[in-house]
């Protein structure tokens, strides 16, 4: 693991002065070697889909699993034309002294990217890396071993002849001594980014002397206000809960203003039960909702990342109780409101702490590709460097270059 982030190290170098000529010839040529080999990448994912059938893994770990190798390729492809963020000025003023100073984007240097489950973030990682002048260092599950492999021999291939291959490099292992290895390397790594369950995220930062960026759960409410266009607010959460209960930007808690609430939950409930969804409610919820099959919720389920087809429901006072259950039970992911008044959604907006705050419109959009950021190596939730989705910018630092003309302190 050590002469692995060696050479990342010494590519890291090389790649953080590299053209956006260059960087966008390798992501270019890297799209075309991932449909080439999609043949051998899907027949690589079969194994693993099977592998995991056996296991009786959930169907939203399969859809996690599955690999799409023409959208892995479009996404390359997407962060391609972004506009390099290296060597950009942030800003620039001038002191008194005749000092001029500017910040300046730079890339963090050697990036360890662990994450679960999900292929691709191999193919999301490397471009993103590349393009902001890192190298990568890609650290899969054992659970999609033998995709991430076939993704990352295109990858190299694609590098070939344009970028140093070291720039991304696949750990060819899943066991747990290698992570450890890694986690400890600090001064060859500079930063790690885990990307997959709770456990996973706090067994690194629990062991990592390298600087972390961590996203924990996504525990995402939908807050229908007393003056939400129900209409509205019924397909919002409809495709919050339904569209992928399996990712950490579903939501996972039904908020519904009292006012509303007698008219709004009957049919949201038929349109959520029709598509699967098993409903958790409090006692007042369970109370509209008389003849149809809610279970009683209990307090674990307020709080609680499902990440399949069931949502937590609650009836609130107003505005007040849904932040104040917001603070008490959100990850600090995504939170929603539905409202056609402007001063709750304001009030909301200032006061709901979460990596993305959204008015009239479903808590999926917190995400990387539908933000214009191409893609993202995750979403933090850390705030520190990054809050919320991480992209070309999240993966660089500034620094200050100063100019002078022989002023002296």
């Amino acid at each position: 693991m050590r002469q692995l982030a060696q050479r990342a190290k010494v590519a890291a170098r090389t790649l953080s002065h590299a053209s956006t000529k260059q960087k966008d010839q390798a992501l270019a040529a890297i799209a075309r070697e991932l449909l080439k080999a999609r043949g051998e990448i899907e027949a690589a994912n079969a194994l693993d889909l099977s592998d995991a059938r056996a296991e009786g893994k959930n169907e939203a770990f399969l859809d996690r699993l599955k690999v799409n190798v023409a959208a892995c390729a479009a996404a390359v492809r997407a962060v391609r034309k972004l506009d390099d963020p290296v060597g950009k000025v942030t800003r620039a003023w001038k002191r008194p002294n005749g000092l001029k100073v500017r910040k300046v984007r730079l890339p963090l240097g050697v990036l360890l990217m662990i994450y679960e489950s999900r292929p691709n973030v191999t193919t999301d990682a490397a471009a993103l890396a590349l393009k902001s002048g890192n190298a990568v260092i890609l650290r899969g599950g054992k659970e999609s071993l033998r995709t991430n492999t076939a993704l990352a021999e295109a990858i190299r291939r694609g590098l070939a002849g344009h970028l140093s291959e070291d720039a991304v490099q696949l750990v060819p292992t899943a066991d747990r001594e290698s992570l450890l290895a890694l986690l400890k390397l600090d001064g060859l790594i500079d930063l790690c980014i885990p990307r997959g369950g709770e456990g996973l995220i706090r067994f690194v930062a629990e062991h990592a002397r390298i600087p972390v960026v961590k996203h924990y759960q996504g525990v995402c409410h939908v807050y229908v206000h007393a003056q939400a266009d129900l209409k509205k607010a019924q397909g919002i959460i409809v495709n919050a809960k339904t569209s992928r209960p399996g990712v950490c930007n579903a939501a996972e808690c039904l908020l519904v203003d009292e006012k509303v609430a007698p008219k709004f939950l009957p049919s949201a409930a038929k349109a959520l039960l029709a598509r699967g969804v098993e409903l958790r409610g409090d006692a007042r919820t369970v109370e509209l909702l008389p003849g149809l099959p809610v279970v009683p919720a209990q307090e674990g389920d307020f709080g609680r990342e499902f990440l399949e087809l069931k949502l937590a429901v609650r009836v609130v006072d107003g505005l007040d109780q849904a932040l104040d259950h917001i603070a008490r039970y959100g990850s600090e992911h995504t939170e929603a409101i539905v409202t056609k008044s402007k001063a709750a959604a304001q009030r909301f907006e200032r006061e709901v702490c979460a990596s993305a705050v959204i008015w009239n419109a479903s808590t999926r959009f917190n995400d990387g590709a539908e933000l214009g950021l191409g893609t993202e190596v995750g979403i933090s939730t850390s705030r520190l460097h990054a809050f919320g989705p991480m992209g070309l910018e999240e993966l660089t630092a500034q620094k200050f270059v100063v100019e002078g003309n022989g002023q002296v302190r």
